[in-house]
């Protein structure tokens, strides 16, 4: 073992790592539990590439979409729970990254010198909703067909490059078995290509600038402050909420298996109660909205307008709530988020209810 230490110590900075291990501190407070989160969504991120590696030995793009995932689900000996953790370490997935979003925010963990984490983690969070919407069709069930296809029929809305935007993405003018291809090179190749390396960026400034303070901690005195190491207490901690985590995807996977639906049929109606996944409740909700207030085209215009500069408000924001401006823009920006969460609440409930 000492040989084995010696010949990797002489080829890597072990010493070097192990002293910065040693030396960072998280900060110990009463907000400390949403640090957690991010930690979440990465375990839910690496269940959701270990099992789909096991769905992609059995997958079959194209006609026998279907077919290849009912041979999953049915036929390969616990390929129901492999697809079904898959699923259910998606949701878990978006549902961490989102409560993580917003802790950060709250927190003002967006402010300087962090502004780049803030804007990788946004980014992470996009593509985390494009993983989740391109990973949706492949079984090519009813349910995943209509809903794919109500989804593609929005960027139609967008001026000038909508209506191409669309027709790239469904490999035509109607959803078919192209679209499949398509999705599933999205899924498995071209988001997995942009999400690695910026996940690596966004780990590497958050070990770069630490975890952000709530402005109530920033304002005590340095010596009133408390932190423990991160190593190993932190680790440790966050190694619980793994193992936390990993049970309630078993549990979840176990007690509500992924369920598959009658195959599509493009000549057929769509079947009463075709929704959005819940990540998307909310946009889709929204739309309905702005569409019974504002008929037609204009309303579908109007509609995702509101989505881009709302979109733009939430990215900006360490812009236009910096510390030197005082508490009133702080403030301003704290209702602002608030109102947000409130919002995407109550339209994804209405989306719900209105089924």
């Amino acid at each position: 073992m000492s040989k084995i230490v010696d010949f990797m110590e002489e080829r890597l900075p072990l010493t070097e790592l192990a002293a910065f291990a040693k030396k960072k501190t998280v900060p110990l407070h009463r907000y400390a539990f949403w640090y957690y989160w991010g930690g979440i969504s990465l375990l839910c991120f690496i269940v959701q590439v270990f099992t789909g590696i096991l769905l992609l030995v059995y997958f079959k793009p194209g006609p026998d979409a279907y077919d290849s995932v009912r041979q999953i689900t049915y036929d390969i000996h616990f390929g129901w729970l492999i697809r079904s953790a898959h699923a259910w370490s998606a949701t878990l997935f978006l549902l961490s990254a989102f409560i993580h979003m917003f802790s950060v925010y709250f927190m003002k963990g967006y402010r300087k010198p962090r502004e780049l984490g803030w804007w990788s983690g946004i980014t992470l969070l996009l593509l985390g909703l494009l993983f989740g919407f391109s990973g949706y069709l492949l079984p090519m069930d009813e349910l995943s067909f209509f809903a794919t296809r109500v989804g593609l029929a929005i960027p139609d809305a967008i001026p000038v490059v909508g209506h191409a935007i669309s027709n790239i993405l469904r490999g035509g003018l109607e959803v078919s078995e192209i679209t499949v291809q398509r999705f599933f090179a999205l899924h498995v190749v071209v988001l997995p290509l942009l999400y690695l390396p910026i996940i690596g960026f966004h780990l590497y400034l958050v070990q770069l600038h630490g975890n952000a303070l709530p402005p109530s901690e920033e304002e005590k005195p340095a010596i009133d402050r408390k932190s423990i190491a991160f190593f190993p207490n932190f680790v440790i901690k966050d190694l619980g909420m793994w193992l936390i985590t990993l049970n309630v995807i078993a549990l979840l996977a176990s007690l509500f298996p992924q369920q598959l639906g009658k195959v599509a049929d493009p000549l057929a109606s769509a079947p009463a109660g075709i929704h959005p996944e819940w990540y998307f409740m909310s946009q889709f909700s929204t739309l309905k909205i702005v569409g019974k207030l504002i008929p037609g085209g204009l309303g579908e215009a109007a509609g995702i307008t509101l989505f881009i500069v709302g979109l733009l408000l939430w990215i900006l924001i360490p812009f236009y709530d910096v510390k030197k401006k005082g508490g009133l823009i702080a403030k301003r920006a704290t209702y602002f988020g608030i109102f947000v969460v409130v919002v995407m609440l109550v339209t994804t409930i209405l989306g719900y209810t209105a089924i």
